[in-house]
């Protein structure tokens, strides 16, 4: 995809891309740091038919959301030929019992035979956290292993 990076003097930047439809799909990086999500109209990109303000907690929320997927799928598609591994993504619900722990503090790999290969915090990977990597709230958990491992680590987790 071609992305457009386009400065906006005394505002930020404007990142965005065309779509199937013909329509603009992007986000204004105010100077501030606050972002917005865009969509143009579908004959003029200069024109938005959707304006979304989001604070920067709510855009790393949406940046993890759009990102993990694809991280999995990725991951999905390496381990394809191996039969018996799976990949899942599995949330650390904000208050839980991991929230605010380590990776070490759940004991993952020695319970569950699953290994975790990534944590996607606000839009940004974490590939192959240590022990000492501390989970927050909404991050998203990826983990490689057997159904049967995959399913404990979720059970430990407190994810679906």
């Amino acid at each position: 995809m071609n992305v457009e990076v386009t400065p906006l003097p005394g505002i930020g930047t404007r990142q965005d891309f065309m779509i199937r439809s013909g329509r603009r799909v992007g986000v204004i990086t105010y100077r501030d740091g606050k972002f917005e999500l865009i969509v143009s109209k579908q004959h003029d990109p200069d024109a938005c038919t959707a304006s979304i303000p989001l604070s920067p907690e709510e855009a790393g929320t949406l940046a993890g959301l759009l990102g993990a997927p694809q991280l999995v799928a990725h991951l999905r598609n390496e381990h394809s030929d191996v039969t018996g591994i799976s990949t899942k993504q599995l949330p650390v619900v904000p208050g839980s019992e991991f929230d605010g722990r380590t990776l070490g503090d759940t004991a993952l790999r020695t319970r569950t035979g699953a290994s975790v290969v990534a944590v996607v915090r606000g839009g940004t990977v974490h590939p192959s956290p240590r022990p000492d990597f501390v989970f927050a709230g909404g991050d998203l958990v990826v983990v490689v292993g057997t159904a049967e491992g995959l399913d404990s680590a979720a059970d430990i987790l407190g994810g679906a």
